[in-house]
């Protein structure tokens, strides 16, 4: 089927016929046509971010929360240069967005117009793919390729670049087809790799399963097989940041997540393993730390859509390329048909092993009557909101990340939102209006630190205008908290700009964006003023003032292995090694 329409009602029918519901956007003059036909319909909200990089966040969250494609509409030039810190991020994260950008009049480029850039040569290393569209009865059929592109495979972000005169000039118009595309990714993996990892879990006495984002990107059905693998064979199991939520935190299995500021347990039994399963992670640098120290002596399976992950950075024994759902659900078939075997009594030392690692209680801290811990702001945070079913966690970057994710429990996938590969400052604020967007009567919380808070401070403005009662969970320690741990371990203590001496009073704040505000300083006084937040019914920034100079701990130190890592010790404050003994 096909009818004659302008470029701009093209785009705008084709996001309708992809069953988009929500646009985060800031409108210019090369977008002006589509920003025309988008107020002559009701099938799509369009949301006005107040920064283009919030409205590529935005997207993120919506995607990430929901499992949708999110959608993000800027202007030429500077509009589209905004745009590129969120494509890079969705880009490492494998979140699925499509970012549409105005381009100045085709007869123009090159000519250095007003609000003329490169987009697509600029957003080439940031995306999955792009495209400059040249000629209306063409837009369409790209448009439904973007969405086929962002969304199949391994997820990313793609661009579609379209000029000005080819959102005024009328063309045909046509209906998806992807069957059509020629991007059709394996997704089935190969069952002869297939068998050769079930017979080496057969055997294992020491087997880990280590997961990532690609089994949460696959779909729920990963996540109910992944669980159902897990149960079964009775492994252990850990994730990367990214991972969270994928299997249960209140799992009996469950070790936590592992890496650079991963659980003792997590990192001890991925040094030691001997069968180290990766579905759906990528090794990067923040798990695996020096590679030639990696845990040394395991055979290693890699599960992962994407090829070119493969080898990539660990020389893998058994390479499975294949989408996480189809390949779980053989390996369950293969490993059902072959008798469900396991070595019982090597796996069963192996957990005696991880639960005397377990009683080393890592993130152990004590909470005294005048400052309150981070530690303790999150691990308050996490008892009076486990119970909502409807909650989703967004976060900035740096310690309070890290601590969200060490003392904050993910039951299911898509409730956990951060800026893993990318580590964005200023991600989490507008994450938590895409999420809240997808998910309007949900509880959505962003643990932020003021830092990386204040580098999209101005989405406020977003969160008042649409109503939106995202919670913004601020840890004040009046310091750029990672930055200044590094300084302190690894610099010499040399505190070079790691402090602002110039922060706002975020009560006022709030107020002046016609929010809520609220200020805890006293332990004693934490849990109500939690509640507070909790029970209102709009937007709230919550200035948490917290211990200015605690660090995140464990942390594995760069150069070091899996089995080496800083522990804090709770009643000293000081930092011990793994083996117990006083570093500082």
């Amino acid at each position: 089927m096909s009818a004659q329409m302008t470029g701009a009602k093209m785009m705008v029918q084709a996001l309708i016929d992809q069953g988009v519901d929500t646009v985060f956007g800031y409108p210019g003059g090369a977008v002006l046509p589509i920003y025309d036909e988008i107020f002559q319909q009701n099938s799509i909200k369009h949301i006005l971010v107040r920064h283009e990089q919030g409205a590529v966040h935005a997207a993120e969250g919506y995607a990430r929360s929901t499992g949708k494609v999110g959608v993000a509409l800027v202007t030429s030039g500077p509009g589209a240069t905004n745009a590129v810190t969120g494509l890079t991020d969705a880009l490492l994260d494998s979140i699925p967005i499509v970012v549409f950008s105005g381009q100045v009049p085709t007869f123009m480029i090159g000519s250095d117009a007003f609000q003329e850039a490169d987009t697509v040569g600029i957003t080439r290393p940031c995306t999955k793919h792009n495209w400059l569209v040249k000629e209306t009865d063409k837009l369409s059929g790209i448009i439904h390729e973007a969405f086929h592109v962002a969304t199949t495979g391994r997820p990313g972000p793609v661009l579609v670049d379209i000029p000005k005169d080819v959102q005024f000039a009328s063309g045909e118009y046509t209906k998806p087809a992807p069957a059509s595309s020629h991007y059709q990714p394996q997704v089935k993996g190969d069952l002869d790799e297939i068998t050769e990892l079930v017979a080496a879990m057969e055997t294992a006495k020491k087997p880990l399963f280590y997961t990532g984002g690609g089994v949460i990107n696959s779909g729920p059905a990963a996540s109910q097989l992944l669980r159902e693998l897990v149960e079964g064979t009775g492994f252990p199991i850990t994730s990367t940041l990214m991972g969270l939520g994928a299997y249960p935190a209140s799992g009996d299995k469950w070790l936590g997540m592992l890496g650079m500021h991963g659980l003792y347990e997590a990192n001890m039994a991925m040094h030691d393993c001997d069968l180290m399963i990766n579905i759906g992670a990528r090794f990067d640098d923040r798990i695996t730390g020096v590679i030639e120290k990696f845990s040394p002596n395991s055979i290693k399976a890699h599960i992962d859509i994407d090829p070119s992950s493969i080898n990539k950075v660990i020389r893998t024994d058994i390479p499975i390329i294949g989408d996480v759902a189809h390949v779980l659900e053989d390996i369950l078939k293969v490993w059902k048909s072959r008798g469900r075997k396991t070595n019982a009594e090597g796996v069963g030392k192996w957990w005696d092993q991880i639960n005397t690692w377990k009683k080393i209680n890592c993130l152990a801290y004590t909470q005294g009557e005048k400052t309150i811990k981070p530690q303790h702001a999150l691990s308050r945070l996490e008892a009076l909101t486990k119970d909502r079913k409807d909650r989703f966690i967004t976060t900035e970057v740096g310690q309070h990340q890290m601590w969200a994710a060490q003392y904050m429990g993910f039951e299911e996938p898509n409730h956990w939102m951060t800026s893993g590969g990318l580590g964005t400052m200023g991600y989490g604020f507008p994450a938590s209006i895409g999420v809240q967007m997808a998910h309007p009567d949900a509880l959505v919380i962003n643990v932020a630190g003021e830092a990386s808070w204040l580098m999209n401070m101005q989405e406020m403005g977003t969160a008042t205008q649409y109503r939106l009662p995202v919670k913004q969970f601020i840890l004040n320690n009046e310091r750029l908290g990672m930055v200044r741990q590094w300084q302190e371990l690894l610099h010499g203590e040399r505190y070079s700009s790691s402090w602002s001496e110039s922060l706002p009073d975020f009560v006022k704040l709030a107020e002046a964006f016609g929010a809520k505000g609220i200020l805890c300083s006293d332990p004693a006084d934490l849990d109500d003023a939690i509640m507070e937040m909790l029970n209102h019914d709009g937007p709230v920034i919550f200035d948490c003032l917290v211990e200015k100079h605690e660090n995140c701990f464990p942390m594995i130190p760069s150069g070091k292995a899996h089995n080496d890592m800083l522990l804090g010790d709770a009643e000293t404050q000081g930092v011990i090694d793994a083996k117990g003994s006083v570093l500082v």
